[in-house]
């Protein structure tokens, strides 16, 4: 795989997002999951993103008990601040959270530790000026932040170098566009797009919300897209998405994918997930797929904010997310 940059970091250019083994999207066995992380380190992808938050500790410890064994093989990103209890961003708690992570992942030191949520009850200086003295400590390499403003990046930065800003950008979700990605790009901070595939409605293949399970995160916090609506009107944009993909040869992800990593901001490293060890593969092959200014252009125009019916989370989790306005 191609790779680029994070920090001091190379890796690939497609990361593996270890959310979906445990949260999120319905659950799989250890041993499925333990398949899965083998076969994305065997095809290339060196950067991997899980949490504290995913399975209440158990992607990390999963991560530990199959591919520990590979540390050296991967660049770590795990994140802290956000809990099934809420967010929580004082120091003395991100503190503790680094030593269980630290733990479960049976690791010395995490090599990119995100402030997964902005605690708004605590100041973005205090939670990074605790994640900084985890820097002096050697717990941590880089700091990183999920799901913030341009504004709250500045601030952060302003008290201890970010490394890595990551947030939902794909083709539906253009919210990054907004300030986010000219704020990296002037910072020297990697952007990594999570569910750059839209929740699997990238791919062609993800079904509505009548046929999903309540837990299913399509039903709670993304549900505006996936209600039959506003999901019938958005798969007629998919029918003509899918005939350029053919076109080219490759899959709907593959050229979902693609696109992202043709952006003018030649940093940004998606990172997809899946608990499938063959859509791991196949979204590897976007990396060498080359799209010409022209495609780049039609899908751009086809799929997007005033082209997509329904907002990415409900209007009670966007109140609640410090981010560019949607």
């Amino acid at each position: 795989m191609q790779s680029r940059t994070i920090g001091p970091f190379t890796v690939s250019a497609i990361g593996l997002g270890c959310m979906n083994i445990t949260f999120g999207y319905g659950d799989c066995s250890d041993d499925e999951a333990g398949l899965l992380l083998n076969t994305a380190l065997d095809n290339g992808y060196t950067f991997l993103d899980t949490a504290e938050l995913y399975g209440s500790g158990r992607s990390e410890s999963l991560m530990a008990k199959y591919i520990g064994h590979r540390r050296g093989e991967y660049t770590l990103a795990t994140k802290c601040g956000l809990q099934a209890t809420g967010m929580d961003g004082r120091p003395e708690t991100l503190t503790q959270s680094c030593h269980g992570s630290l733990k479960r992942l049976n690791t010395d030191v995490i090599d990119v530790y995100y402030l997964h949520r902005v605690d708004p009850k605590v100041p973005i200086e205090e939670s990074v000026g605790a994640l900084a003295r985890l820097v002096e400590a050697g717990k941590v390499r880089t700091i990183g932040l999920s799901e913030v403003s341009s504004a709250t990046l500045r601030r952060a930065h302003a008290e201890h170098p970010i490394t890595a800003v990551q947030s939902e950008y794909s083709l539906w979700s253009r919210t990054p566009e907004r300030g986010m990605l000219a704020a990296c790009a002037e910072l020297d901070v990697t952007f990594v797009p999570f569910s750059p595939l839209g929740r699997q409605f990238l791919t062609g293949q993800s079904p509505n919300v009548s046929e999903l399970p309540e837990n299913d995160l399509r039903c709670t916090i993304a549900r505006p897209r996936f209600e039959p609506d506003a999901y019938a009107h958005n798969m007629q944009l998919m029918q003509r998405f899918e005939g350029i993909a053919n076109e080219l040869g490759c899959t709907n992800a593959q050229l979902a994918l693609a696109w992202l990593l043709a952006q003018p901001n030649n940093s940004l490293v998606p990172i997809p997930g899946t608990r499938n060890p063959k859509h791991a593969v196949e979204n590897a092959g976007a990396s060498s797929l080359e799209l010409s200014a022209e495609v780049v252009a039609a899908v751009d125009a086809l799929i997007n904010d005033d082209t997509v019916q329904g907002t990415r989370y409900t209007a009670e989790r966007m109140a609640s997310t410090d981010s560019e306005l949607d």
